[in-house]
């Protein structure tokens, strides 16, 4: 019997690696590759990696006169080498992310997108490869909004909680979201102490929702489940668009001939009975939607955080680098 990684890229869903570690993502074969500010932390202080660190703090130094400017310079050009080494292993693309610090910062976050992309083009990459992972924030819904259509600019949007974003996500044409599901499960289990398993998980039943409410409608912005806590998780969701997968999870599907059997279908959205909303031009309404999701709101307040905490540590590093 075939894996159970195998059974699941056989049920349509698409298998993408969520690591900045090259030799994990060759090993499980996925199409997409994402990554983030704490596993590029993680990764850029492995000997390995030393090649794209100087690189980087090449770059910074050409770029800029204090080392300050320099390890900012050295930071988006140190995403871009990942993204690069990355692209050499999976056929697909690879998401790298904006800034978390500019997350409340719609066209800060379009200039830094922008930049991102010309440095992808200067290493002879087309943007076509690259999606740029933006916090779910109204700010950074209205970023992808524009850059989707102004720039042609595929987005993934990302730390994403709630059914409002989803909604707001969609109507903002972004090529994909990445809803975290584990994060979900996590503030429900602290918040009452239950356990959750199977279908009933919330992080689960939140991207279910999402899928059936996109297929209803039509929607073209692709659902990536992220952030999981177990491979059961993972088989709950196997029918969806995509999902984005540890290293240590894939190694488990890997090793697993446990039956994959596809939970999620397009074609059965059809006759659910779903009313269709919307949030993209109503600031108030989808700030008071955010607001009333007492899960979501604390969510992605705390994702942001840790994300330009990662992001600040990765500067300091750089900053080290430049100066020496």
């Amino acid at each position: 019997m075939s894996s159970s990684l195998d059974q699941l890229k056989a049920s349509g869903t698409v298998v993408v690696s969520d690591s900045g570690d090259f030799e994990s993502i060759a090993k499980y074969k996925p199409q997409d590759a994402t990554t983030n500010p704490s596993l590029i932390l993680a990764a850029a202080k492995k000997p390995e990696y030393a090649a794209l660190i100087d690189a980087a703090v090449v770059y910074g130094k050409k770029h800029a006169d204090t080392p300050a400017a320099q390890a900012e310079e050295a930071l988006d050009s140190l995403l871009v080498e990942f993204g690069r080494e990355i692209l050499k292993i999976v056929p697909g693309r690879v998401s790298t992310e904006v800034d978390a610090r500019l997350s409340f910062n719609k066209d800060a976050t379009v200039a830094k997108a922008l930049k991102i992309i010309d440095l992808y083009k200067q290493q002879g990459i087309p943007s076509d490869r690259v999606l740029i992972k933006i916090a779910s924030t109204y700010e950074g819904i209205q970023a992808a909004r524009e850059l989707e259509a102004k720039h042609g600019i595929h987005v993934n949007l990302t730390l994403l909680f709630s059914f409002v974003q989803a909604v707001a996500a969609a109507e903002a044409n972004a090529t994909l979201i990445s809803p975290f599901v584990g994060r979900i499960l996590d503030w429900f289990k602290a918040s009452t102490g239950k356990t959750y398993t199977g279908a009933e998980d919330p992080g689960v039943h939140s991207v279910k929702n999402i899928f059936n409410y996109y297929k209803k409608f039509g929607y073209k912005t692709i659902v990536m489940g992220a952030s999981f806590r177990n491979t059961s998780e993972i088989k709950e969701l196997a029918g969806v668009d995509f999902l984005t997968i540890s290293p240590s999870l894939l190694e488990e599907l890997f090793n697993s001939n446990e039956s994959v059997p596809k939970k999620l279908d397009a074609a059965a959205t059809a006759s659910l009975d779903i009313e269709k909303v919307s949030f993209i031009d109503d600031e108030s309404a989808f700030r008071f939607g955010l607001n009333d999701d007492q899960m979501s709101t604390e969510k992605l307040s705390e994702g942001i955080r840790k994300f330009a905490i990662d992001t600040n540590v990765l500067l300091d590093y750089l900053k080290e680098k430049v100066s020496a």
